[in-house]
């Protein structure tokens, strides 16, 4: 996939995803990449269209953002939305401030 982010700051994206919200990615990809079942979830990738995780060790999951992105600010608020319409199909409660 095409991407409008550099090598660095798709690493700075994963870097943060996977230090401070590992638990968000887990309930995005149980949630909205079909595996309800899934017990980690690594962000691995990061392009206009998607996020990727490496679920379980093995498995790649692509999530749609749902729209286009162009610029690297807009993936905070992507991530976000993805996150609270997971919670939102799990019934779970979304944590305050991200």
């Amino acid at each position: 996939m095409s991407t409008p982010f550099t090598a660095d700051a798709v690493e700075a994206i994963k870097r943060h995803m996977n230090d401070d919200h590992a638990g968000d990615s887990l309930i995005i990809v149980r949630a909205l990449g079909g595996r309800p079942d899934a017990t980690s979830a690594v962000t691995s990738d990061v392009d206009a269209e998607a996020i990727e995780f490496t679920v379980d060790g093995a498995e790649r999951v692509r999530v749609p953002w749902g729209e286009t992105l162009t610029e690297r600010a807009q993936v905070r608020k992507a991530v976000v939305r993805l996150y609270q319409d997971a919670c939102a199909k799990l019934g779970l409660p979304p944590r305050g401030e991200h």
